[in-house]
């Protein structure tokens, strides 16, 4: 059975929402990418410091 990491997890979500929104949000196909791209880095950059937040919280 396959178990994920939670890392994985943020991931499969960071790309699923990104494509939702840079579809939903944008006209053209290049502007779709660049929006959806956007969303992943910022999906992803913020689970990052996020987790050293808590980490460091809770020390």
């Amino acid at each position: 059975m396959l178990h994920p990491s939670h890392f994985l997890s943020v991931l499969l979500f960071a790309i699923c929402a990104s494509v939702v929104f840079g579809v939903t949000q944008r006209e053209t196909p290049r502007k779709m990418m660049r929006y959806g791209l956007y969303c992943f880095t910022l999906f992803v950059g913020s689970a990052i410091v996020l987790s050293w937040v808590m980490f460091f919280i809770g020390r």
